[in-house]
């Protein structure tokens, strides 16, 4: 191996760094604190039943040769052998996160708003819905010179207003507890399982799947990290204790603390660490207001982070002819303007529909807004999942690196467990929480119903136009999948970009049947890929 090659492969550490990074958050805890005691059951059933497959699933999926281009919209256009579904899955990737970004500064104006005893910031829903768009206007105008220094400003937000709060919180929760004090829940193994007499109960399950979402990302880094077939179980089964330990003491340390009646989805954070400051001892409450900025800024830090890199991929998704040409637009800091300005004003819809929508009661903004991200998102996890079938079964023969463990037994089961979650978890999520008013339940299910439907058709209708887009385009800009590649339907539209990437993928006809002949470093062709059959459209 090159000197080159060793400095790009990955330790297991930092593996497992940049996957926490992925998923490690503090914003959902209030929400996690509404299942009471029960969200230790929660965590257990997502991180066994949902997060270790999806860990696990996107690896090996990542890992196929040919495979890698653009996450989701690789893994799932290859398998399904169509462009649109992989950009479908793409899309609502990227949606979930503009939706997001609304719960998140909700998050950070509420934090603000509670420390200082401000209400009408967080209450008022005409001053609320203009906050959201100056705080993201702001971060986004942050973004146009690059992301480098954005990169160290999210490393240091995360420390102080990630691990930090989070670890203070529940070292205070432990001690509270452990003495005896007074709890605002019953710990005791009738109430460590759910009521499944409340419907509502149900629901909060999508959020505990919301809070391991993600883990799909690292996948696409599993080809640069050392001895994965060792390193990458190991990561993940690291991950998903570490994982089930945070959500489990997050979601219990609160709800320990701060009563159901009084809990604040936006500022469930300052309530407890401000009550359990104040129990140790009385003059310490301006600290909670420290630590509250500091989470604060923290999440502005991840909001910035996160502002370029999903809009990425859908720039990507330009070059296949799935969006018109001017989204691949960049400044001269490789940052993409034109994309980042309409994921602001997605951003400026969604902020109008879930603050105005929720009429004036904050809670019920955060809970659309959350349980809205779950859907989108388990949008993308039930095309993944439907795609790995496909590998399994029927691409047998194509080229990874790594492998589900269990032979075709262990990866029937893993991928199983994570489509019949993913699906539980998107049926109840229409069920109104058992945080809300029963009043308001109506209005719930009407305003996640109708923004979900239009999210789903949004995804399909863009690209729809795709001979339109590509038509904006030279023939030399075409990319195509990889399966176009061996594959014998091909639209006219794009027969052209495919035969040249045919050549230059070293692909030929040999007695009717597509062959990938690529030459090794020795010089040698060996025959890499065949497909079963191959019907020349001239024939």
């Amino acid at each position: 191996m090159s000197t080159q090659q060793k400095r790009k492969k990955l330790t297991g550490f930092g593996f497992f760094a940049m996957t926490a990074s992925m998923v490690m958050t503090v914003y959902e805890f209030p929400s996690l604190a509404t299942a009471k005691f029960a969200c230790v059951f929660f965590a257990l059933v997502g991180g066994i039943f949902w997060f270790l497959p999806t860990a696990l699933i996107s690896a090996e999926m990542a890992s196929v040769e040919g495979w890698s281009e653009g996450g989701v919209f690789g893994w799932v256009g290859n398998a399904l052998h169509s462009e649109r579904l992989g950009y479908v899955a793409l899309f609502c990737q990227w949606f979930e996160v503009t939706i997001g970004f609304v719960t998140m500064c909700y998050f950070v104006i509420g934090m603000i708003s509670d420390t200082f005893g401000w209400m009408a910031p967080n209450t008022v829903p005409e001053l609320k819905f203009f906050e959201v768009l100056i705080l993201f206007g702001i971060i986004n105008l942050l973004q146009l010179h690059g992301t480098k220094a954005t990169a160290q400003i999210a490393k240091v937000g995360f420390f102080l207003g990630v691990f930090i709060p989070g670890f203070l919180l529940f070292i205070l929760a432990l001690i509270y507890i452990g003495q005896g004090n007074h709890l605002a829940i019953v710990i005791s193994p009738r109430t460590f399982f759910p009521d499944f007499r409340e419907e509502g109960t149900l629901t909060i399950f999508a959020t505990f799947i919301l809070m391991y979402a993600g883990i799909e990302s690292s996948g696409t880094h599993i080809n640069e990290l050392e001895n994965s077939t060792k390193n990458y179980p190991r990561t993940m089964i690291a991950m998903f204790v570490l994982a089930i330990i945070m959500d489990s003491l997050g979601g219990m340390s609160i709800a320990a603390t701060v009563p159901q009646s009084k809990l604040s989805m936006n500022a469930g954070m300052y309530q407890a660490l401000d009550f359990l400051m104040c129990h140790f001892n009385s003059h310490l409450g301006w600290l909670a207001g420290l630590f509250s900025v500091f989470m604060a800024l923290g999440i502005v830090a991840e909001i910035g982070s996160w502002i370029v890199g999903p809009s990425k991929g859908l720039q990507d998704s330009a070059w296949y002819g799935l969006m018109p040409k001017w989204v691949s637009h960049q400044n001269k800091y490789g940052v993409p303007t034109y994309m980042i300005t309409a994921q602001f004003c997605v951003v400026a819809i969604w902020d109008a529909v879930l603050t105005f929508g929720g009429g004036g009661n904050g809670n019920m903004s955060f809970l659309i807004a959350t349980t809205l991200t779950s859907l989108v998102y388990l949008v993308c996890y039930v095309l993944m999942y439907v795609s790995y079938f496909r590998l399994i079964y029927t691409e047998k023969k194509l080229k990874r690196t790594y492998n589900v463990p269990g032979g075709i037994v262990g990866k029937t089961i893993f991928a199983c467990c994570g489509l019949l979650c993913s699906l539980f978890a998107f049926a109840v999520s229409f069920i109104p929480t058992s945080a809300l008013p029963s009043s308001d339940g109506a209005r719930f299910v009407r305003i996640l119903t109708y923004c979900f439907l239009g999210t789903v058709i949004l995804a399909f209708t863009i690209p729809a136009f795709r001979r339109h887009y590509l038509k904006k385009l030279d023939l030399s800009e075409i990319r195509v999948m990889h399966f176009r590649l061996l594959w014998h339907r091909v639209p006219p539209v794009v027969q052209t970009a495919v035969d040249a990437a045919r050549k230059r993928h070293h692909v030929v006809d040999v007695n009717g049947h597509l062959v990938r002949m690529p030459k090794d470093k020795n010089g040698k062709t060996t025959s890499v890929e065949k497909s079963d059959r191959f019907e020349h459209p001239d024939s």
